[in-house]
């Protein structure tokens, strides 16, 4: 088996919850330290284009999106799984509903400048339409408001001990917790938690599960893995493709919401949650990519 290596920086939430996966599963993991900030050469070398964090590499196949990343470490390692059987729409449903604090807490922490502003310059541009930090200082009633509203939920969710989905965490306790770890991580956000004993009492639950068996990777080690290995996805059609796709198809994939990264390659492998492009890069030879099919957009070429 490839060895896996996550492409992240400390203080993303979206890999927080990669790195709490890496501890429900007990792996054993390499980390590749990345900028927080463009330029990336050497994940957008791997990726083709794609910058968000995390990205997950497994030999020649890289995962873009944490959904992509989850499934990809829970084929690897089955148990204890991510997925409790017959609980497959509210764990997603759940997964949402937690990530929408993420905005809440960019929000916040944009009013508050703590962002560095070669950050906010940054993220300006991964944003569609116009941006101006400066707004989110009218907002941020609305967004306090909205951050109480969804933890006093959770907090009678939680007031019996135990997970979201019963006695075992699973995906849906991650995705909810990272936006959470999020905003305490600075004091004066962080009070807005304060209130709520049966979402900190979780909280810790969660935390206590760890990172796995982390060691640390240079990025430059990480482009010669994949070099050296060739991609594990095999050709492989989707009958019920509403959009009649074929591996062979070019096409442009990007995320919907955010990110202005669109990647560019040749169809391998697709069903109804992903889909797999395979690319060429001169420095890291032949890859496939791997993403969601939901929150992500794809376009035919030629």
């Amino acid at each position: 088996m490839s060895e896996i290596i996550l492409h992240h920086y400390e203080v993303s939430p979206y890999a927080e919850k990669i790195r709490l996966v890496m501890g429900l599963k007990g792996l054993a993991w390499r980390s590749v330290q990345i900028p927080m900030v463009m330029p990336k050469p050497d994940l957008t070398a791997l990726t083709g284009g794609y910058r968000l964090t995390p990205v997950l590499q497994l030999g020649a196949d890289v995962y873009c999106d944490t959904q992509t990343i989850a499934a990809a470490l829970e084929e690897l390692q089955p148990s204890p799984t991510l997925y409790p059987a017959g609980q497959e729409a509210r764990n997603r449903a759940l997964c949402t509903w937690g990530e929408s604090f993420f905005m809440n807490a960019v929000v916040l922490f944009l009013a508050l400048g703590v962002f560095p502003d070669d950050f906010v310059e940054d993220r300006k541009t991964m944003i569609p339409g116009p941006f101006d930090p400066a707004l989110a200082e009218a907002v941020v009633p609305a967004n306090r408001d909205q951050v109480r509203a969804k933890l006093d939920v959770l907090e009678a969710q939680l007031r019996g001990g135990g997970f979201l989905l019963g006695g075992e965490p699973c995906l849906a306790d991650l995705a909810v917790h990272h936006p959470i770890w999020m905003l305490r991580a600075h004091p004066e956000i962080a009070r807005l938690v304060e209130p709520f004993p049966s979402v900190l009492a979780w909280m810790e639950r969660v935390a206590a599960i760890g990172h796995g068996e982390r060691s640390e990777l240079d990025s430059a080690e990480a482009i010669e893995i994949a070099r050296a290995a060739t991609p594990r996805t095999r050709p492989a059609e989707d009958p019920g493709d509403p959009n009649g796709r074929k591996p062979g198809d070019r096409l442009r994939v990007q995320p919907e919401a955010y990110g202005n990264c669109p990647v560019e390659g040749e169809l391998v492998r697709s069903d109804a949650r992903s889909l797999a492009l395979r690319r060429h890069d001169p420095r890291v030879g032949e890859v496939v990519v791997h993403f969601p099919r939901e929150g992500t957009l794809s376009f035919p070429l030629g």
